[in-house]
């Protein structure tokens, strides 16, 4: 037996059976390089030896053990492709089924024969008449002898053509981690503290390993899945809740002991619309956090237009009226402007200057807005990542509002708050996604979350309707109806370009249509490639009504706010997430005019996207919409971004396994709670490095 650390980053070139081409190919296809990346490629599913599935029972929904005898070998011609198929048959004395290999197959040939007794595994397929398997994985039977001598229980990992075409299959895999069980017995520290794998019932890491690639029975196996699951959901709630305990602990952040005539005067003399009871309680708890000298980490959930703006201004009010300013940083430059246009609409009756800070802002006025940051003279400024640059100097900065925050990185962040030397700022997060729990969990386990579930009074529900292309006319003219009322409406492409590799209509052939189309109306376009000042008169034109229809692209789906706007199309909405095209209906019903979402698909739309669609007519609620669209696209999908500080779930799901996310969480709180240094535990502090190295996460930075 090998011992010691260091033989987990062995090479697999050396480990037997694998030789260097199938260890480059490995590396190449999956990224697996050493024994300790190997112990770490899960199976995705187990089928039970015991399970036989009959031929004539087989179901065209799940992969599948069939055991017969194999006829002859046929090498056919097969139309379109330069390669040729192998063919076979696998008859179990009742029924039989096709085989068939169109690709590297020359091994098969090879290693079996007509006539020999085989288990097959796949998933079936019917085509013309014929029930078949394509590449199945056959392991050969011993004349008489049961398949239990073998493997009872049967990993299935997942696998490429390029795999499959050096014999890395299934039973290669077997017998590679018989081989590296034999030399380690899967000899490595445990990262979970004894303690809490006793609480939670978990299997010892050894133990775990073998029972994962080795396993004598599916429920063994199941058992070694749950505790890998658990462990992918701790390693991340135990950097969550360090992070948020190193901020309430070792950073100071300025108490803010009054509320402040500012609060009060705006409330009573300047508040445009009244507050709900959801955004006062959500007023309240920030407060709370102001208060003290520790820095707040908060982020505000809520729906398309539930007003999350507002309450961030009643934060500003409370960090300026105690003698600080407030920085409020934005993904986009469109949504900076907007947030601007707001504040200065707000805060200049109470005589407050909002500056703009932008990387396309000109030199000169630049130089005067740096100079008023520093000096204090400016109490509020709004930007894009310019917020954080090198020349930037604030006098006192107390609070951050940071919108979308899943847009910007770790580092990006901590930059804007090391603006706030010798302390730390509060900091606001606001995001206009609702993020299902098991998201927010992952996401922002180090931030308190509130949420405002109310929509302001007054606004209109909107009529969502399903349309395909043929249907173009009904919706032209309810677009004209709408025009004809004195109405606004939105139009949204996908795309800003024709692409040769994209057959999708872009913003710039939409607007030249829609002009064609509604010639007695003015037609504005806005999309990311604009410059600042363009992208501002085009929302500008269209806000005051001098415009009635713009055409664009997903910027608009923050940043404007025009109550008289009553109808959006958006074209090709079958390759739109669904928490985007809800935020895109967010942008009409804002005013006392009943108000349509018109979503345009192809006439033969796929199904899935027609489900997709129709759960948006259906629900009105982000949440239950996030939730469904978490679920079709993934976390990296839906959050429209990979680097979104999110690791990526090896065996982990967050929607299915939302119970033992529940519970790792608690197991990083009790564990962070006693050693929050992790002195006690140096096998996790170590897995923890590699961890957070390896999913590119900022380790105890909050």
């Amino acid at each position: 037996m090998m011992e010691g650390p260091e033989v987990w980053h062995t090479p697999l070139a050396y480990l037997k059976g694998m030789g260097p081409r199938r260890a480059q190919v490995l590396e190449a296809e999956v990224g697996l390089k050493t024994y300790a990346d190997l112990l770490e490629y899960f199976p995705r599913r187990y089928l039970d030896y015991a399970q036989i599935t009959p031929i004539s029972q087989a179901s065209l929904e799940h992969e599948a053990v069939f055991r017969g005898r194999l006829g002859p070998f046929q090498v056919r011609a097969h139309p379109g492709r330069s390669q040729a198929l192998l063919i076979s048959t696998l008859y179990d004395g009742r029924a039989w089924m096709e085989l068939r290999w169109y690709q590297g197959w020359e091994w098969v040939r090879q290693k079996f024969q007509a006539g020999q007794e085989v288990l097959a595994i796949g998933r079936p397929q019917y085509r013309k008449g014929k029930l078949f398997l394509a590449h199945p994985e056959l392991i050969p039977l011993r004349e008489g002898v049961s398949p239990n001598t073998y493997l009872r229980v049967y990993p299935v990992y997942p696998l490429t053509e390029k795999l499959r075409q050096v014999q890395l299959d299934h039973k290669r895999f077997h017998m590679l981690f018989e081989e590296l069980y034999r030399l380690t017995q899967f000899a490595r520290e445990d990262p979970i503290p004894e303690f809490i794998r006793a609480e939670y019932d978990l299997m010892p890491l050894p133990e775990a390993l073998r029972a994962l690639h080795l396993p004598t029975s599916v429920e063994e196996a199941e058992r070694a899945r749950y505790r890998f699951k658990f462990q992918e959901f701790f390693l991340l709630q135990v950097l969550l809740v360090r992070r948020k305990y190193l901020l309430q602990t070792q950073y100071t952040a300025p108490s803010f002991s009054q509320v402040g005539p500012l609060v009060r005067e705006f409330y009573h003399k300047y508040l445009p619309f009244p507050l709900t009871e959801s955004q006062k309680q959500v007023i309240r708890e920030i407060w709370q956090d102001m208060r003290q000298n520790v820095p707040m980490n908060r982020l505000i959930q809520g729906d398309v237009g539930s007003g999350k703006t507002i309450v961030a201004l009643f934060a500003a009010l409370i960090a300026i009226g105690n003698g600080y300013q407030v920085a409020l940083m934005a993904p986009t430059e469109v949504l900076a402007e907007q947030h601007a246009r707001s504040f200065r609409k707000w805060l200049s009756p109470l005589g407050l200057g909002v500056g703009l800070l932008l990387g396309s802002t000109p030199p000169a006025q630049k130089k005067r807005l740096l100079a008023k940051l520093a000096t204090g003279e400016l109490p509020c400024v709004i930007g894009t990542h310019a917020l954080f640059q090198k020349a930037v100097q604030y006098h006192r900065l107390g609070l951050t509002i940071i919108d979308e925050q899943h847009k910007f990185g770790v580092r990006q962040r901590a930059a804007l708050w090391e603006k706030a030397q010798p302390y730390r700022p509060h900091n606001l997060l606001l995001t206009a996604t609702p993020i299902p729990r098991t998201l927010a969990l992952s996401l922002y386990g180090d931030v308190d979350v509130s949420i405002i579930r109310e929509l302001p009074p007054g606004r209109q529900p909107v009529q969502t309707l399903l349309r395909t292309e043929a249907q173009r006319r009904e919706v032209w003219q309810l677009l004209r109806t709408e025009l004809q009322k004195g109405r606004q409406a939105y139009i949204i492409y996908p795309i800003i370009e024709e692409s040769e590799k994209s057959d999708l209509k872009p913003v710039t052939e939409g607007y030249e249509l829609i002009c064609a189309t509604f010639p007695e109306y003015k037609v504005g376009m806005i999309h990311g490639r604009l410059s600042s000042e363009r992208k501002e008169r085009e929302m500008q034109l269209f806000k005051l009504g001098q415009t009635q229809i713009l055409v664009g692209t997903t910027v608009v789906e923050v940043g404007v706010d025009v109550p008289n706007a009553t109808v959006l199309i958006v074209e090709h909405a079958d390759r739109f997430g669904l928490s985007q095209l809800h935020q895109l209906r967010g942008r009409v019903g804002r005013g006392s005019y009943p108000s349509y979402a018109i979503f345009i698909v192809p006439n033969t739309p796929g199904e899935v996207a027609l489900s997709r669609l129709r759960a948006l007519a259906q629900y009105k609620d982000g949440f239950r919409i996030a939730e469904i669209d978490l679920k079709l696209r993934g976390p990296g999908d839906f959050l429209g971004t990979k680097q979104s500080g999110l690791p990526e779930f090896k065996i982990a799901d967050l929607i299915e396994d939302q119970p033992i996310l529940e519970k790792a969480r608690l197991a990083a709180q009790q564990l962070i709670a006693q050693d929050p240094t992790l002195q006690l535990y140096p096998a996790l502090a170590q897995y923890l490095l590699e961890y957070a190295d390896k999913h590119r996460l900022e380790l105890f930075t909050a």
